[in-house]
């Protein structure tokens, strides 16, 4: 008899077989059910891939994507620190790859740009950086170097004046390029600038002087008895004791109060040029042709006349208070320099009157009566052509001491005169007393007779002799004793390597300018 257990209905074997199918169910489940844990399995390993693959992919391209605007802003950090002296006083924007010091290095420069990407690929300014951050990147910087440099004076200061002239290119109007070179064109077709009507005088001056030591006087009766010996004299000496004056006081009110300004250039980027003891850039610039070349030149020289002084508007902080003179003559003095450009007015100005006097009829009748009255006292009529060309040369040279006082007064002189812009008489000419002038008139003021002084000057010497002023008057400012164009970027191209703790590397090629 099978034994039961109390309080209960089932037989103890019936619920040992009980107990071994529901085991036999859930624990050892039998082969047949077991595809469902191998495909979970599978699928698990491969999300887990995918994810780890997303993950990486995410990681290296967040890596470059940092490495990138990390290079940047290192680039765009060194280019802000710009010059800032030569910013304010000319405008102009250029890394100083001295900083302050007295050598000029691409290494430096170099140095700042590491400083700059370390700064930025560093986490360590992040809060609890390596506690509640990780860096999910592991950037660090392995190499910077700037490969390529543009330096101002790269192309004998083809750099400067390419950026000198873009800061004043939008401001600009083709109406003033065509009227200079109307200018130019009428100087060059009449050869105003060839010097010839000075060399005409002196020969005249001679001749006339011959003449003058053989002769030995005529008696000429003054009244009814009287006779008196009338010396034969040249008509144009007293305008001649005048002329060796010089210019400057013929043109100039007080000599003495003119800018005794001096400037050693042995020091200055056109000298150190010719010694071929400059830094030069290897940045490659496109050519120009013809009339973008003049364009240039013009924008060029209207930059200098917006940034540097002249006679009448000098700045008082520059090195030289005539530096569009400078440009012109090349000298070392104020004084020199104004001279300079105070004879090539009056030459220019001498052929010009000149050439109005021999077309007017009017005015060679008054030198032709002259000449001849001279001639009838002394018996000598063969002379008369010599004194007629000496005559008329006197009264232009007379005529173009006045003009040049005008535009040194900041009066206006055209080019070329007629009746109405002629001043002088012929007695007044030769009289010699030349202290007349204009306050305004028509024509061309000052500036723009420098406009066509400049526009004849060589490019390369106008643009080196800019230069010479821009360094002189830099070094005049606090810290800045040493300072050089041609330490000075304007352009530079990087090569940046990135490493990862992670195993990427990225290698960036960047160029940054100002234009």
């Amino acid at each position: 008899m099978e034994a039961r257990i109390a309080g209960g209905g089932m037989k103890m074997k019936d619920r040992k077989n009980v107990f071994l199918k529901t085991f036999d169910r859930y624990v050892c489940m039998k082969p047949q059910n077991a595809y469902l844990t191998v495909y979970l399995t599978l699928c698990l390993a491969v999300i887990l891939s995918l994810f780890l693959a997303l993950i990486d992919g995410a990681r290296r391209n967040g890596a470059r994507l940092e490495a990138e605007i990390v290079t940047d802003i290192g680039l765009q950090s060194i280019m802000a620190e710009y010059h800032r002296e030569l910013m304010k006083q000319y405008n102009l924007f250029a890394i100083d790859t001295s900083y302050g010091t007295d050598l000029c290095s691409k290494g430096n420069t170099e140095a700042h740009l590491q400083k700059y990407l370390t700064k930025n690929l560093s986490v360590d300014d992040v809060f609890l950086s390596g506690v509640l951050y990780r860096d999910f990147f592991g950037l660090r910087l392995e190499q910077a170097e700037i490969k390529k440099a543009s330096v101002m004076t790269d192309g004998a200061g083809a750099v400067f004046r390419r950026c000198a002239a873009e800061a004043v290119k939008a401001d600009l109007g083709i109406g003033l390029l065509e009227e200079l070179r109307g200018w130019m064109q009428t100087i060059e077709v009449n050869g105003l600038e060839e010097g010839k009507e000075e060399k005409q005088k002196q020969e005249y001056d001679e001749k006339i002087d011959g003449w003058v030591s053989e002769y030995d006087g005529t008696e000429v009766e003054i009244q009814e008895g009287e006779w008196e010996t009338v010396e034969l004299k040249n008509p144009t000496d007293s305008l001649e004791e005048k002329k060796r004056l010089g210019i400057l006081r013929l043109v100039t009110d007080n000599e003495a109060e003119l800018s005794g300004n001096t400037l050693s250039l042995e020091t200055l980027i056109q000298s150190r040029m010719g010694k071929g003891e400059i830094n030069r850039g290897n940045m490659e610039y496109a050519e120009q042709t013809e009339a973008e070349q003049l364009l240039e030149k013009f924008a060029f020289q209207e930059y200098l006349l917006r940034y540097m002084g002249r006679y009448g508007k000098e700045n008082e902080e520059d090195a030289l208070r005539y530096q569009i003179e400078y440009l012109i003559a090349g000298k070392g003095s104020d004084i020199e320099n104004l001279r300079g450009v105070a004879n090539r007015l009056c030459v220019l100005r001498e052929a010009a009157n000149a050439m109005y006097l021999m077309a007017d009829k009017e005015k060679r009748a008054e030198i032709k009566v002259a000449a001849g009255l001279v001639c009838t006292l002394v018996m000598l009529p063969e002379l008369t052509p010599l004194l007629e060309g000496a005559i008329l040369l006197a009264w232009a040279y007379a005529e173009s001491v006045y003009d040049v006082r005008t535009l040194f007064a900041g009066g206006k002189v055209p080019l070329l005169k007629n009746k109405e812009t002629w001043h002088y008489s012929l007695t007044a000419a030769l009289h010699g007393d030349l202290k007349d002038r204009a306050q305004e008139g028509k024509g061309l003021d000052y500036q723009d007779y420098l406009r066509i002084f400049m526009m004849t000057v060589n490019t390369d010497t106008l643009t080196a002799r800019a230069m010479d002023m821009v360094e002189a008057d830099i070094r005049k400012t606090s810290g800045n004793s040493a300072f050089r164009l041609d330490g000075c970027y304007e352009a530079v191209e990087a090569c940046i390597r990135i490493g990862s703790s992670y195993g990427y590397q990225y290698e960036l090629t960047r160029q940054k300018s100002y234009h």
